[in-house]
């Protein structure tokens, strides 16, 4: 199989690029406020990588600028508010992850109205053209995890017949979920393996997914033979359903975004796989593009998604045989992605000798 990889020299000679040129006009912009508006703590990425690769980028490029940092913990209307409280602060640069993407597109055309310029992060926002979008390749992340679960159900000699999957998908209101969706899809639909139920998970909440996956335990039994589900919240909660259910082992199940826990899920053989995309890296380009624009230059776009010049990332796969390689060995900003130490404790410590993570 073909696996999606991190594309470290490339992405690493564009940041050069782009970082070399915005640091120039670093010199001559006017120090200045930029928001950096995240959309929910579901995931620990937003705190954990976003915010502080973000701000660290920011104090290199621009030291006198100053970052304002907000998260609307899922909740639509305050993300309004603390757009609106950006605006009112004096931001001339927006970086917004929408809670809602279609909501968020009058948030863009009131900025701009004010001369104010929006990067869209992470989730497009397709019904307004923002000034930048960049992201990772969200439509590749859905179809390379289910490309990977397929490829293992396959050579595990798992037979298609009378048996299937389910799909759990992101946040209706989200319209990176709706590219992952489409990717898992574009995936599926020609895999043999039929698709059992779907579900859409509100505001991408683990503990929603775990429900429904539950009640589809309980309904298909057995024939469940693997989970594609769009991010590690909406895994970790169908593998919570499983475990309730009392079924061992539990059947594969897929995840997105390299959480703590989702890697020590898979440490531990309860999850297939994941998709580690270093949140630095996009955090890193998406300072720079603010800069840019903040000095009045037109940033390189690679493409153009939803009328937007975008620059898109492509992630890695993760599974147990290349967690150490992707994962501990790693090195983004002169760091491991997770250390051993994080992730090989308590019950954990055993699954990653075998791995040989840890001797």
């Amino acid at each position: 199989m073909k696996v999606h990889s991190w594309k470290l020299a490339r992405a690493a000679a564009l940041t050069s690029l782009v970082l070399g040129a915005a640091s120039v006009y670093a010199q001559t912009i006017t120090p200045a406020k930029v928001a950096f508006l995240m959309p929910d703590q579901s995931s620990t990425r937003y705190e954990q990588h976003d915010r502080p690769g973000f701000v660290a980028e920011m104090k290199k490029l621009c030291a006198a600028c100053e970052v304002i940092y907000q998260n609307a913990d899922g909740d639509a209307s305050r993300q309004q508010q603390q757009f609106n409280s950006a605006i009112a602060q004096g931001a001339k640069a927006i970086v917004l992850d929408p809670v809602d993407s279609t909501a968020a597109a009058s948030l863009v055309k009131a900025a701009q109205a004010k001369g104010i310029k929006v990067i869209a992060y992470d989730r497009p926002i397709p019904a307004a053209k923002a000034d930048f979008y960049v992201s990772f390749n969200n439509e590749g992340i859905g179809k390379a995890i289910a490309d990977s679960l397929v490829a293992h159900l396959k050579a595990k000699g798992v037979s298609p017949k009378d048996v299937g999957l389910l799909q759990i998908n992101g946040s209706p209101t989200d319209a990176a979920a709706g590219l992952i969706k489409k990717g898992i899809h574009s995936s599926l639909d020609n895999s043999g393996y039929k698709i059992l139920a779907e579900y859409d998970t509100p505001d991408w909440v683990p503990a929603k997914a775990q429900q429904w996956a539950a009640g589809q335990i309980s309904r298909f039994g057995k024939k469940i033979v693997g989970v594609v589900a769009a991010n590690d919240g909406t895994g970790g909660g169908a593998i919570a359903a499983f475990k309730a259910a009392g079924v061992n082992p539990v059947p594969p199940v897929s995840g997105n975004d390299a959480t703590i826990a989702a890697l020590q899920l898979i440490i531990a053989g309860d999850q297939y796989n994941t998709i580690s995309k270093p949140s630095e890296i996009v955090a890193a380009a998406a300072a720079q593009v603010a800069v840019k624009l903040l000095a009045g230059e037109t940033p390189k776009a690679e493409m153009m998604l939803y009328d937007t010049p975008s620059q898109l990332f492509t992630p890695a796969v993760v599974t147990a045989e290349n967690l150490k390689a992707e994962i501990i060995d790693k090195m983004v900003s002169g760091k491991p992605i997770q250390t051993a130490a994080e992730l090989c404790v308590d019950r954990y410590a055993e699954g990653c000798k075998k791995l040989g993570i840890t001797k």
